[in-house]
């Protein structure tokens, strides 16, 4: 028998008592040993819940037994969970977590903590939800050197953005709904500011890269600017308007990025909409591949936690997690990155495209027909830094979105 202790009764919590409790004989299997949940931390009790005699109130009854050897952490929040974990890995605990705050500030120094006691530090349910990725970039695609990771991360953008384009509602009118449905929280501002999709792409490109990429570093633009009016432009050009976030190596220069983009019909994170993620790599070897799945929710989460913990139990003794260095990547300038640009500005095309090209060069004009006294344009390829020095000599503009082929 494996015992295991629990911190955290909260939904990702009672999710992993679920699944445990729902698939305990094939997760047994799978693990070789009997899992068994001996203690759950909370500041709460849960009377008339069967887990009530397993909740404790102090963490140091956890860390003392010695019978415990995997800590599953799904607290959130760095403090007090950074505490707890580095001292679980410290008394010799294996710990399966799914707290991205976490790993993007503390998972090198955990990991290595982890390694020196040839014991593990997992995280899979940290990106992703319910979707493999920390397990493939650690493990099947070694082989290959990644130089690119893009993905849709955070599951109630998505949502809000696959409503506004296919209802043609607006951003409050969605958001509104996302937090009734239970899809975003009431103060939405980590997931609508791309601050949590921040800190997902930071921990794949310390993976992915080999070395610290810290989530500070990272250019991050959110959503909240994005208009039902932007979303009629992206319908008539074809394209979809999403969240990337996004990890490159160009030569030898590294860039990273959260922003809305406009992507084509051809891209393949096109067709993830509502809550789901998806995630595209390619490696140099491999070429392309393609996640998607369930990004959030209870049960998703969990079942990446769970399945952790299989691997934690399968590996008691041996460290199977690949370590990233603590050597920081240094990003490149995002100002140098170059893309296209799409352009909303206000006014009349015949008046003012001669000037705008004097400006920008060569455009392609796009007009919706509803929308009046205003038209688009999308730029040729140039840097960030040019794109910036350009719109400060175009008067008119109401937004500008990145486009992704």
């Amino acid at each position: 028998m494996i015992n295991i202790g629990i911190l955290g009764y909260g939904t990702v919590g009672s999710g992993v008592v679920e699944v445990l409790n729902t698939n305990q004989e094939s997760i047994n299997k799978r693990a070789n040993e009997e899992i068994n949940i001996k203690y759950v931390l909370d500041l709460r009790d849960f009377p008339g819940d069967p887990i009530q005699n397993k909740i404790v109130h102090d963490f140091d009854k956890i860390i003392k037994d010695e019978e415990i050897k995997i800590i599953v952490e799904v607290m959130g929040g760095v403090e007090p969970a950074y505490t707890f974990v580095k001292n679980a890995l410290l008394a010799g605990k294996s710990v399966c977590t799914s707290n991205k705050e976490l790993v993007a500030k503390h998972g090198c120094e955990l990991l290595q903590i982890a390694r020196e006691k040839n014991i593990n530090f997992l995280f899979e349910a940290s990106v992703g939800g319910g979707i493999p990725i920390i397990r493939p970039l650690n493990s099947s695609l070694t082989a290959d050197e990644i130089d690119e990771i893009t993905g849709i991360l955070n599951g109630t953008t998505n949502y809000i953005l696959s409503k506004m384009a296919h209802e043609g509602l607006d951003f409050d009118t969605v958001l509104k709904d996302a937090q009734d449905k239970g899809f975003a929280e009431r103060h939405p501002e980590a997931d609508i500011e791309g601050y949590d999709a921040c800190r997902k792409i930071a921990i794949l490109s310390s993976l992915a890269f080999g070395n610290q990429v810290d989530y500070e570093d990272i250019y991050t633009e959110g959503i909240t600017k994005i208009t039902a009016e932007d979303i009629k432009y992206a319908n008539q050009m074809g394209r979809a308007i999403k969240l990337l976030a996004s990890s490159k190596r160009v030569g030898d220069s590294f860039y990273a990025m959260v922003a809305p983009f406009m992507i084509s019909s051809e891209h393949p994170l096109f067709s993830v909409n509502n809550v789901f993620n998806g995630i595209f790599a390619h490696g140099n070897v491999l070429g392309d591949v393609m996640f998607y799945g369930s990004g959030a929710g209870k049960l998703p989460t969990a079942s990446a936690v769970v399945a952790d913990v299989v691997d934690a139990a399968k590996h008691l003794n041996r460290n199977i997690m690949q370590l990233w260095s603590n050597k920081k990547l240094e990003l490149a300038d995002i100002r140098s990155s170059k893309t296209r640009f799409f352009v909303r500005v206000s006014g009349n095309e015949n008046v003012q495209l001669n000037v705008i090209e004097g400006i920008f060069g060569k455009v392609e004009v796009v007009k919706v027909s509803d929308l009046k006294d205003e038209f688009g344009f999308v730029t040729e390829i140039m840097t960030e830094a040019d794109y910036q020095v350009k719109a400060e000599k175009c008067e008119g503009i109401i937004n500008r979105i990145r486009i992704e082929d």
